[in-house]
Parts: structure tokens; sequence; C-alpha cells
């Protein structure tokens, strides 16, 4: 569009949304690659929750969790998600709505042994989402998984990453009085070509 320029400008949503979260990586104090996440319950009961985005691809946008907590189920029954990633000091976000497939090989592998020792006992000690009695359950089980697993625990099978392949995302821009920037990117499938449309603010 003749007047996606600036902050918009570009021909692939990904490289746009990288270059965003670099900026965004400077300027956020905390958490750049916080993003909302939404999904369904088997009732169509609609839950978000904030997880980190942890890469984006060439098409698509990776981030992990517990293969055992709500969210998962949730991802795994409808195969769908959306996501909302706001950056308060940039005055800018993206929105995507797409195909969640599971990223449970090497990639996987590679970013669980990436995290501190602490986070990767600590994904083998908690049951995520699950009724918890109280902190001290919590910490005999992170004590028992470090006697067991060591300083070294491979990645749980019950751990890995999901993959959002966009069917729609929208860039979005902070305006003056109100008057913001809207750009929608739209797809049929996950082969086709995007229709770029600007939106009213």
């Amino acid at each position: 569009m003749s007047d996606r320029s600036g902050i918009f400008a570009g021909d692939d949503p990904f490289v746009l949304a990288r270059e965003w979260m670099s900026e965004a990586t400077e300027a956020e104090l905390n958490d750049p690659n916080a993003m909302a996440l939404s999904t369904v319950d088997p009732d169509g009961m609609p839950n978000a929750r904030v997880v980190l985005l942890k890469d984006i691809e060439d098409g698509a946008f990776v981030f992990y969790t517990n293969y055992t907590s709500a969210k998962a189920g949730e991802l795994d029954a409808t195969g769908k998600a959306a996501f909302v990633i706001h950056w308060k000091s940039l005055r800018r976000q993206i929105r995507a709505r797409g195909i969640i497939t599971r990223e449970d090989g090497e990639k996987a592998d590679a970013y669980y042994a990436s995290r501190s020792l602490k986070s990767r006992l600590g994904a083998w000690a908690s049951d995520q989402s699950k009724p918890l009695e109280n902190r001290e359950t919590l910490e005999r089980a992170l004590e028992e998984v470090t006697a067991r697993h060591g300083d070294d625990p491979a990645r749980p099978p019950f751990w890995g990453g999901y993959r959002l392949t966009p069917l729609e995302l929208e860039f979005w821009g902070d305006g003056e009085a109100r008057l913001h920037d809207r750009f929608q990117w739209r797809r049929a499938t996950v082969d086709a070509a995007w229709e770029i449309t600007r939106l009213n603010p």
C-alpha cells in the first residue's frame, strides 16, 4: 500500500515482527517478548494468559510450555490460538490468529538446554495448572527432581513448544488523537499470499 511506510514498511510480516521485537528489546524494561495468549476450552469459554514468545521464525511464532497444562490441552484440542503483544514504551502492538502445531523436536531440546538449571528442574517439578496443596509440596518436588536428575536434566517428555502459524496478523501503532495506524495481513491458508488492508482505528 502506498501509505504503508515508516515502521510499517516491508513485504514480509515476520521480518517486520522481528524488527519491532528488536526495538522493544531496547525499549521495554521487562519481558519485551511477553504476549497474551488466548485459547478456548471445550465449552467455547475463552482463556487468556501471558507467556513468553521465544522465536519468530520465517513463518511462525514459537513459545514453550508444559504439555499437561490447561493451555496445552486447549491448544491441542482446537489447533488454533490468538495472541497480542503490546509494547507500552513503543506504543505499538502485534495481534495474531492462526494454526497451532507442536514443536517437540531438536528446537525444543535446544531451547530447554539454554534455560537456567533452576528453570529446567522447575519444569520437572511442576504439574502445571493442577491443584497444589501448598508451597512446601512444590519445594519438596523440586528437591526430589534435583536429586533424581542432577545438574543436567533432559527435557521432560511433557514439556515442549508450540508454533503459531498465522492466518491473520495486525500491526498497530498509536496515533495522535486516537487516530491509530492499523494494517491487517490476512490469508485464507498458510500457503496463500497475504492480503494487506489498512483498518480504521
